[in-house]
């Protein structure tokens, strides 16, 4: 398997889809760093020369990927969490961020429903 950015990516998938295996480097990303090799989106990574895997490597070296982005945006909600605002709050609570309602829906975010009792009588 070829190793891009600390990632195995597929050998018998296409370049541009491989790519996209890389946390960071969605479709468009995947086409850019591709434009900028010179590397066919078409070619199986499996036939690629290692010149052409090595270009790779260098172009996926000029973006925050993986590890790192990864960290990257946990500091930003610990920041948003430590600052107290709003948006550090609500994910800390495990509510919608963005303003979505809550009295019905978000059960993604809040999990599954917690039944009450009614009231007796």
């Amino acid at each position: 398997m070829a190793r891009i950015a600390g990632v195995d990516i597929p050998r018998d998938k296409r370049v541009e889809v491989s790519l996209t295996y890389i946390y960071g480097v969605g479709p468009t990303r995947a086409r850019t760093i591709l434009a900028q090799t010179g590397v066919s989106p078409d070619i199986r990574v499996k036939d690629l020369e290692d010149g052409d895997l090595q270009k790779l490597r260098n172009a996926a070296d000029d973006f925050t990927l993986e590890g790192d982005l990864r960290r990257q945006e946990g500091m930003a909600l610990k920041r948003l969490q430590d600052i107290g605002c709003v948006r550090g709050r609500r994910h800390r609570m495990s509510l919608p961020v963005r303003g979505q309602r809550t009295r019905t829906n978000a059960r993604t975010r809040r999990g599954a429903r917690k039944t009450v009792a009614g009231k007796k009588k």
